[in-house]
């Protein structure tokens, strides 16, 4: 198949005394999210939407939260070196599409920076990432203002000989 699509979503919660990173971007918030790497949830899902179709693995078994060596790692390192490991094995990113979900903070005026990082990251145009909020309506985890959630699709396409 020269064409594969895949999905990912993550989820942290809440806690005081750590940096919000989202999609790359530090936004502004008092509680940051709570994780072994830097919890960039948007990060973190399209990691696993990647990886998945192309490597048959997602963040936990290329990244695991038992090696010390990923405490507190910049995400968009990791997203980088999924790359990497992509391209080794011929696959290319086409697109991704990803959602952030958090009541709060309001996101939107972070997006144009978190696009850029991920281009940067990726190594696809920014027109070829669209990145999306949404709230929950007061509903559930995120609603209540516990945590972020994310959740992203991405197309890979087998590449060429010439294109490695």
């Amino acid at each position: 198949m020269n064409v594969k699509t895949g999905i990912g979503f993550d989820a942290h919660a809440f806690i005081h005394g750590r940096q919000l990173i989202i999609g790359g971007a530090d936004i502004p918030y008092d509680r940051g999210l709570d994780g072994h790497s830097d919890a960039d949830v948007l990060t973190h899902a399209i990691i696993d939407a990647l990886a998945g179709p192309a490597l048959g693995k997602d963040i936990g078994n290329l990244f695991p939260d038992t090696d010390p060596s990923y405490k507190n790692a910049d995400s968009l390192k990791l997203l980088k070196n999924t790359i990497t490991l992509m391209r080794e094995k011929g696959w290319a990113t086409g697109n991704v599409d990803a959602e952030i979900i958090a009541q709060a903070p309001k996101m939107a005026q972070h997006i144009p920076l978190m696009t850029e990082k991920l281009s940067d990251a990726i190594g696809i145009p920014a027109e070829d990432i669209s990145i999306k909020a949404t709230t929950t309506e007061h509903l559930g985890f995120t609603g209540r203002k516990e945590g972020i959630a994310a959740l992203a699709v991405a197309l890979i396409y087998r590449l060429t000989g010439g294109d490695k």
